[in-house]
Parts: C-alpha cells; sequence; structure tokens
C-alpha cells in the first residue's frame, strides 16, 4: 500500500450556504467518503455565486491537493455558474456534452421534454467526462483530478458512490477515541508530548460540558496499526500518571 498521502480540497458553492438558509451536510459527507478511500480532506471553502470568486478557490485548492471536488453550482438556473467557471479557471471552453445531453432527453422525455434551463445542466468543460447521476437524471462532471457534483446532498451521495473505488489513495487513517472527565488545560502538555513522541500519529483534543463538568474526548489518528497502539498507550499511561480516570471509545 502507499505511504504517500493523498489529499483532496473542496470547494462548496453557493449563497445559500453563506446566508445560513442551507445549511451544508455535504463536507461531512465527503471528508468520511474521502477516508474510506484513504484520501484526506485537506481543506474546504465556501464561496459564493461569483465567478471570479469560484475560480480562484479552485486553482488555489488544485494546485496543493491531488484531487479536488466541488459541490453546488451544477442545475438549471442562472446562478449556477460552476461550469462557467471551472472552464475559465482550466482555460477550456464550455461545450454541450452530447452523452449529457442524450441521458437529459431520455429522463426528461415523460417530464415535458429539454428545455433551455434543462439543457444547462448538459454544459460541461470541454474534455470532461461525466460522473453518473442515478438519482435525477443530470450528471456530475470529472475532469482531470477535479470532480464537479451537486449540492443536494443525497444526489451528491449517489455520485460519490459512483465513484468508490475510481481513485487512487493511501494508507487509510486509522483512529482510536479516549475519553473522560478530563480538562484538555490539564494536560495540554501530556498530549503535546505525547504527539511529538510519535511522529506518525496526530491527537485531536475535543472538549465538551455535560451534567455540569467539563470533559474531553482525545482522538488519536495514524496510518500505521503499531504506530497508534503505542501513542494510544503512551497517552492512557499518562493519563493514569496525571490521576485521571479514562474510558477507551471515548464518552
Amino acid at each position: 500500500m502507499s505511504e504517500k498521502i493523498y489529499t483532496a480540497g473542496l470547494v462548496v458553492i453557493g449563497d445559500e450556504i453563506l446566508s445560513g438558509r442551507t445549511h451544508d451536510k455535504n463536507i461531512a459527507q465527503v471528508a468520511s467518503w474521502l477516508q474510506v478511500q484513504g484520501i484526506r480532506l485537506d481543506e474546504v471553502r465556501v464561496v459564493a455565486d461569483v465567478q471570479d470568486r469560484i475560480v480562484e478557490a479552485v486553482n488555489a485548492l488544485r494546485a496543493r491537493n491531488d484531487y479536488l471536488f466541488t459541490t453546488g453550482g451544477i442545475g438549471p438556473t442562472h446562478d449556477d455558474i460552476t461550469v462557467d467557471a471551472m472552464a475559465a479557471a482550466l482555460g477550456v471552453d464550455v461545450i454541450i456534452h452530447p452523452t449529457a445531453r442524450a441521458i437529459l432527453e431520455k429522463y426528461y422525455a415523460d417530464k415535458g421534454g429539454l428545455n433551455e434551463g434543462r439543457l444547462r445542466m448538459a454544459r460541461t468543460p470541454d474534455g470532461a467526462e461525466l460522473i453518473p447521476n442515478r438519482k435525477s437524471g443530470a450528471p456530475g462532471i470529472k475532469i482531470g483530478n477535479i470532480f464537479m457534483m451537486a449540492g443536494v446532498p443525497h444526489i451528491t451521495a449517489g455520485m460519490l458512490d459512483a465513484l468508490t473505488g475510481t481513485l487512487e489513495g493511501g494508507a487509510p487513517l486509522l483512529s482510536e477515541t479516549i475519553g473522560g472527565w478530563i480538562p484538555e488545560s490539564e494536560v495540554s502538555d501530556l498530549l503535546r508530548e505525547t504527539e511529538q513522541a510519535h511522529e506518525n500519529c496526530q491527537i485531536g483534543s475535543y472538549p465538551f460540558f455535560r451534567e455540569g463538568k467539563v470533559g474531553s474526548n482525545f482522538v488519536i489518528r495514524s496510518t500505521n496499526a503499531e504506530d497508534l497502539q503505542s501513542c494510544v498507550d503512551t497517552l492512557c499511561d499518562g493519563l493514569g500518571t496525571h490521576g485521571f480516570d479514562f474510558t477507551p471509545g471515548g464518552i
């Protein structure tokens, strides 16, 4: 299995996300899906339906990641400009993709046929391939290492399912959780020292307040099972030495 760490960027596109009218669910599902593929979500940007902003975000994130995903802005309305922005970012023309047109013609045959708005969903950057969409006809778009998907979460999920197993990834990230009624401020040195002693591991601290008490869950991550276990053991020993009770699996 590859030792290389594969990363992806995600650009979430839409005024409705920034205004709060729509609560984004795609970040979590894209991140979870990528994790299973052995790819880490490295950065997310949420941008408005403004072409220059989309181009800027696309070019920044595709330059420093193995893959780039976008969600939103590939529908039938005038503010769905992701295809135009992506074509501008890549320096190619926008075309009516013949296969996408045929898919939409078939899908809408008993729904009033293709109109100008529906035909917009057949537009792709020149040179693109399609990502199947079994939910609503209009396909997603793949061009190089860039994947353009719908903003509607259940449609995005179907497109991710269609991509499962098609992207090269590295070793999957493994994780263990340790939790307790432990104020993170009292063990911050222990967390830092334990992480520094295990260079292939990362420790995330997630405090909470319940039942009138402060606690924390500590998530240890690594691509190596032995390194992970060593880090977990060291942290547990340290917590015990500091006089804290803890629960494997978190609380």
